[in-house]
């Protein structure tokens, strides 16, 4: 290539990255079209003047919310008598307490190292949206009408159209025993299930410590990543989250220096934190803008990231804990016990993203595990996207906390750490 040539590349692939990047519109193998807005497409693909799609997104928002499908549902839930709520999918229980009586008096069998838990589902099957509190609507006093609005959906505070479903959990260190050959502790399992478990003795000592964990924790996630799967190339840790309902220090959140803060909220929810699209658009923004990235700085060009991404690639979560958990686990769902079900699309709008997450409604079906008094040198990995979508191994894991009622009432409040990452073969 002449030095020309070379120049020319160089112009053109900054004009690539200038525009924006609209990942492919994909499709699981045997799974149905996800339930979202616009059939699924990214709101990338209606960037107006480099805004990612977010003046669209907040537009559908408000939409919603005046379409009020929502309350009325939230309605419904509170206005039926008292007891057992029908669904189409099983009986629900507005609250923790009644759903954990039906578990007693219906005598669940769970299996050695099990337990049966009540977990909350999303019960609408619509695509719902948040706007994020550091976005600029709700500063902006020219649009106090539209945040007033908004804020009536508070994504934290707002009720939702949510119930409570019985549930049993495997204990995860016995994989091996529900499929005979597949050790928990092995890629086979992820590629099967979605979830699998690691060892690692770590040399950070101060968690709550943003600049340790970067500086020793991150690269010891990604050689364990490295060394777990045969064939990665590379492995890139890019942020983390602490949670401790107990925590008396500074909680405070500090984007720019890297600091996520100490979390005091256990999501409680059945989720998973990608989908389709957003797997795709995490990664490359990533790789190109750095964009929210506690990890290594990367330096790669448009067409570089392109290339990167078209081979397989992962984004795995790993939660470690502190010490041992007593209370409020960290539970994971098998790929094969929902790979031909839809995921709920989750919209949450910021200044110059619109990230996608996933709920899904309850099954009877969905195999669950936990580790029961994990130890702190025990690695709960669950899988948040696949970039293979032909049905060979697993997209994606779901996961949620729960109240484990086998515990003492003074029982800790887990502690634990979770890093995000992904792995590129």
């Amino acid at each position: 290539m002449t030095l020309a040539d070379a120049h020319e590349a160089a112009v053109s692939d900054s004009r690539t990255s200038r525009q924006p990047f609209v990942p492919p519109l994909e499709r699981t193998a045997g799974q149905p079209a996800p339930i979202a807005a616009h059939g699924g497409l990214s709101y990338m693909a209606f960037d107006r003047n480099g805004d990612a799609g977010t003046t669209l997104a907040l537009q559908d928002a408000l939409a919603e919310i005046a379409g009020d499908e929502e309350r009325r549902l939230i309605e419904q839930i509170d206005k039926a008598p008292p007891g057992p709520i029908e669904t189409r999918w099983g009986l629900g229980f507005r609250d923790y307490d009644e759903c954990l009586r039906h578990i007693r008096a219906s005598g669940l069998k769970v299996p050695d190292g099990g337990v049966a838990v009540p977990l909350r589902y999303s019960i609408h099957e619509r695509p719902g949206y948040s706007v994020v509190p550091s976005n600029a609507v709700w500063r902006d006093p020219s649009r106090a009408d539209v945040a007033a609005i908004l804020g009536t959906r508070d994504e934290l505070n707002k009720p939702r159209p949510e119930l409570y479903f019985p549930q049993v959990l495997r204990d995860a260190r016995r994989i091996g025993e529900y499929y005979p050959g597949l050790s928990p502790n092995s890629p086979a399992c992820m590629d099967r299930l979605g979830v699998s478990l690691a060892h690692l003795e770590s040399k950070c000592s101060n968690f709550y410590d943003a600049a340790e964990v970067e500086r020793v924790y991150y690269p010891e996630i990604e050689k364990l990543l490295l060394d777990f799967f045969p064939g990665a190339t590379d492995a890139l840790v890019y942020n983390h989250d602490c949670f401790d309902k107990d925590y008396t220090g500074d909680r405070t959140e500090d984007q720019d220096n890297k600091n996520p803060g100490v979390q005091a909220r256990y999501a409680n929810i059945v989720h998973n934190d990608l989908n389709d699209n957003s797997g795709r658009v995490r990664c490359r923004e990533l790789l190109t803008r750095n964009l929210r990235n506690f990890g290594r700085t990367q330096h790669y060009t448009a067409a570089e990231a392109d290339r990167k991404m078209s081979r397989r690639f992962m984004s795995i979560n790993l939660a470690k804990p502190m010490e041992t958990v007593e209370q409020f686990p960290f539970v994971l769902c098998a790929w094969p016990s929902f790979a031909d079900q839809p995921y709920i699309t989750s919209y949450r709008i910021y200044d110059d993203r619109v990230g996608e997450t996933t709920l899904f409604t309850h099954r009877p079906t969905h195999e669950w595990y936990w580790l029961p008094r994990q130890k702190r040198n025990e690695v709960s990995m669950l899988k948040c996207y696949d970039s293979v979508t032909d049905g060979s191994v697993s997209r994606w894991s779901f996961h949620t906390a729960c109240t484990d009622p086998t515990a003492p009432a003074d029982a800790r409040c887990r502690k634990n750490v979770v890093v995000r990452s992904f792995v590129f073969f």
